[in-house]
């Protein structure tokens, strides 16, 4: 009876974890591949953590356009790929790169331009913006109840009575 709970117990906890499973996803993006474009919804954002580039001689960028954003030239250049082959050509003799991450608000559409001669490596995840109640953002505020004491009786404070020594036989 007991292995029979332990498994049921531990079918619930797998089910569990593939349900909620890794929600990060990654693309392969070769120099003969279209435009990636990834959308992010206006109550999403999208956390970049891995941008990396195999080959090739141009830098690839993580590229970000704001709908509606024609004033400062529509889009912008947020984040390069971390090269990880020095081998060939001038870089052979630099250190290796540190790959940074980025967190990308919504409403904004997100483009990687394919590279000539390399390949591009991205690990990002979308998420819904829970956390949007702090600048007004449509939240609606909690109530928290304060409980108080009620004054009850206050003492008043009455002067002790001091009692003088009498002498003996006196």
């Amino acid at each position: 009876m007991l292995a029979l709970r332990c498994l049921v117990a531990l079918s619930l906890l797998v089910a569990a974890a593939v349900a909620f499973g890794n929600p990060f996803k990654s693309k392969i993006i070769s120099g003969d591949d279209s435009i990636l474009e990834i959308t992010v919804p206006g109550d999403h954002f999208m956390k970049i953590t891995n941008f990396t580039q195999d080959g090739g001689t141009d830098r690839a960028v993580v590229e970000v356009v704001l709908p509606g954003d024609t004033e400062n030239g529509g889009s912008t250049n947020v984040l390069t790929a971390t090269r990880i082959d020095f081998s060939t050509g001038v870089n052979a003799q630099n250190a290796p790169e540190i790959g940074n991450r980025v967190t990308i608000a919504g409403p904004a559409i997100v483009k990687i331009r394919p590279i000539v001669g390399a390949k591009l490596f991205i690990t990002y995840k979308k998420d819904r913006d829970e956390g949007s109640g702090g600048g007004g953002g449509g939240a609606s505020p909690t109530v928290i109840p304060i409980f108080s004491p009620t004054p009850g009786v206050t003492p008043t404070p009455t002067p002790t009575p001091f009692i003088f020594p009498t002498p003996f036989g006196g």
